[in-house]
């Protein structure tokens, strides 16, 4: 059972989700702080890299299936053309209402 987009709990993680399903680059770059960060699989990367790589270039696509810590935790169906579907879990840190930080890998 996946969570629909529009109810997940903080707006911010909403809106990234949402900017990330509609692979619309400029909305999710404007959730992120100039300087944010990311990891994958516990390994920091290149958030615009990463993001053109696994995202942008490969249609990359979540299905929420649960969150945690105020909606600041998701696990989620996440899909791409490059790696198809896998279960993976994610980690937001929001400061001043844009994502400072992001941490995913293999759930």
């Amino acid at each position: 059972m996946t969570i629909p987009v529009n109810q997940l709990s903080d707006p911010t993680v909403r809106d990234f989700v949402t900017a990330l399903n509609a692979n619309d680059e400029q909305a999710l770059f404007a959730v992120l702080t100039p300087g944010a960060t990311m990891s994958d699989d516990g390994s920091d990367r290149d958030v615009r890299e990463w993001l053109d790589r696994e995202v942008f270039t490969s249609r990359g696509h979540m299905d929420v299936e649960s969150e945690a810590d105020e909606g600041l935790a998701l696990v989620a169906d996440y899909r791409n053309d490059t790696w198809g579907s896998m279960r993976t879990k994610w980690v937001f840190t929001v400061d001043g209402g844009k994502i400072s930080r992001f941490e995913t890998g293999q759930a």
